[in-house]
């Protein structure tokens, strides 16, 4: 991996999304102001936009013009935003610290981060239903996986899988599915954006896209994991060992943490496998894989 190449992707891209959340957040000073700046403080507080990097790099593997993945790369940030707004609160995870800051219901209240959470969800499918400059056919299909991604078979599926796992031992097969519905669920939803921004697309390249983000959703919970043993809070923005004191299991507690890591990197071999078919153009989709395996924080 070329990590001044991946580092330049990554600038453009982080710019793009990041000027499409501007533009689609609603100003400071709005009101009513304090859900507005519980909303902001949310999106714009950093993280690394592992998602909206996969949209793009999808794109670019397609030859698909990055101005229309502008407002599919925001809507996905969106959600995974609002996602982890709730996933903090009391009532689910109960965390004090995301992305070295105080959580949203820390730093305003419980209320105003539920209705933050609320309001960025829906405001992920009004950013798709009036990106203009696609196609309605394109709209309609990408609202349509994003709810999906989102809803009870997706994301918020397996959000509720795992708080009632929560001191339970699970084995690996069940640890697997609640991860590819609560983690993967969205990550595989951002290469399929990508796919869905243009024209149809050759049956066996959206396979092997598909293949490559399921692989990539499941490695990084792995990576995840790890890290919540492994690494400090400085470096991962999270408090570490808090899976531990909410008695889940993970990877590192089911498998160990050695058969955990070399998890990871089969996954990363099969998710590279399954891109080799685009050539030089699938180079983002192959740094972005690299970069989330190795990644310590």
């Amino acid at each position: 991996m070329s990590e001044q190449a991946l580092d330049a992707f990554r600038a453009r891209c982080v710019a793009r999304v990041q000027a499409t959340l501007e533009q689609l957040l609603p100003a400071p000073g709005l009101e009513p102001t304090r859900l507005h700046e519980a909303m902001r403080y949310s999106v714009l507080n950093g993280g690394k936009r592992i998602r909206p990097l996969l949209c793009y790099a999808a794109g670019e593997a397609l030859g698909i013009a990055p101005a229309l993945l502008d407002r599919p790369a925001a809507a996905v940030e969106l959600i995974h935003a609002y996602s982890l707004i709730h996933d903090d609160l009391p009532a689910m995870d109960d965390d004090a610290l995301r992305r070295g800051r105080p959580t949203c219901h820390i730093a305003f209240d419980e209320a105003t981060a539920i209705l933050a959470g609320d309001s960025l969800q829906t405001l992920a499918f009004q950013a798709l239903a009036e990106a203009s400059e696609l196609s309605a056919g394109a709209r309609i299909a990408m609202v349509e996986t994003l709810a999906q991604a989102s809803g009870s078979r997706g994301m918020a599926g397996g959000q509720a899988l795992d708080l009632a796992a929560e001191g339970k031992q699970l084995d690996r097969v069940m640890l697997e599915h609640i991860h590819i519905h609560k983690t993967g669920a969205l990550i595989r939803a951002a290469v399929r954006l990508a796919i869905l921004a243009d024209t149809p697309l050759d049956a066996d390249h959206a396979e092997r896209l598909d293949r490559y983000a399921k692989c990539v959703g499941l490695a990084f919970q792995i990576q995840d994991d790890v890290l919540d043993v492994v690494a400090e809070t400085t470096v991962t923005g999270k408090t570490r060992g808090r899976d531990q004191d909410l008695a889940k299991s993970t990877y590192p507690s089911v498998v160990g943490l050695v058969e955990a890591k070399e998890m990871a990197h089969n996954l990363l071999t099969d998710a590279l496998t399954a891109v080799s078919v685009f050539g030089v153009r699938g180079d983002p989709l192959r740094w972005v894989v690299e970069s989330l395996i190795v990644r310590t924080g």
